[in-house]
């Protein structure tokens, strides 16, 4: 049977960074993938890049869930049963299944994270050159794709978390894992494009990102105009004059950065490091207004 939230959860904001570094993991986790399996060679220095954002991310999140449960030691009661010491696996509870794939999610993006670290040169221990051959070969590349698609679940698995709750707003749209997802894809190419700017003959797959990226913002507007078409009358809550701050940096992370991506050769661009941390904004002040309204 279906688990829902009974009362509101009251979530604070180790969620909110939670549902942001999560979509930023599992998105950068994708992309870098992405780039090393159907890249070119210039390609590969970001791929490495995205893995050495993604495992930090993701190292974050259950910190963040673990301080978000008041008593830390319920953590482990997640995933494994303490009469039994058996694995605790409910496929019935979005909780349960979420905490799981993050786990396995977590071991992919640690294997991909020590073989960025060693092809970047900063890492030379034995095993960790071991685990590099592996990842290079294929039985990497398939670790690389099962772990992409846990990305994915985790970039979108927190709008459904909400979508699968009993309260107003977050139970009465299908758009909200569809918008998560669309968000965190937009954050980590963001996230990927600010930070290869400092990456010698990255410039090509700078172009890439954010050509992904504005992709991936209008998918998020599209998403964005079902999520208030499919609330009616409800959408009023989120648009009271306390949250209207925050839907102008959504606004400015969404449609500024549509204009600023804009290649150079047209001769509007904008500054891509402006245009990225704009969408980080926007991605943040997304979630906290979609959190925060809902439980006032």
């Amino acid at each position: 049977m279906p688990q829902h939230f009974v009362a509101p959860p009251q979530w604070e904001w180790y969620i909110v960074w939670y549902f942001f570094l999560g979509g930023l993991a599992g998105g950068a986790y994708l992309i870098g993938t992405l780039l090393r399996l159907m890249g070119d060679p210039r390609d590969q220095g970001v791929s490495r890049l995205a893995f050495l954002v993604a495992f930090p991310a993701m190292a974050i999140c259950p910190i963040l869930l673990t301080l978000d449960l008041g008593r830390p030691t319920r953590f482990w009661h997640m995933m494994i049963n303490s009469r039994t010491l058996e694995p605790n696996f409910k496929y019935w509870s979005p909780m349960s299944v979420g905490a799981w794939v993050l786990f396995f999610f977590g071991l992919f993006a640690t294997l991909s994270f020590i073989e960025a670290l060693v092809r970047e040169g900063r890492l030379r221990h034995p095993l960790a050159r071991r685990i590099a051959d592996v990842m290079g070969g294929v039985v990497g590349r398939v670790l690389m794709v099962v772990g992409a698609l846990c990305g994915l679940f985790v970039a979108g698995y927190t709008g459904v978390l909400l979508s699968v709750s009993n309260q107003p707003i977050w139970s009465d749209t299908w758009a909200l894992g569809g918008l998560f997802l669309a968000s965190g894809l937009s954050v980590a190419a963001a996230t990927l494009a600010i930070l290869a700017r400092g990456r010698a003959g990255a410039e090509a797959t700078e172009r890439k990102l954010t050509r992904a990226d504005r992709f991936f913002i209008v998918l998020e507007l599209v998403l964005l105009v079902a999520f208030f078409a499919t609330l009616g009358a409800l959408a009023s809550r989120l648009l009271e004059p306390r949250w209207l701050a925050l839907w102008v940096l959504v606004a400015a992370g969404t449609l500024v950065p549509l204009i600023m991506y804009r290649e150079p050769a047209a001769g509007r661009g904008g500054s891509p490091v402006l245009a990225g941390c704009l969408v980080l904004l926007g991605g943040l002040a997304l979630r906290i207004v979609l959190i925060f309204g809902s439980q006032v």
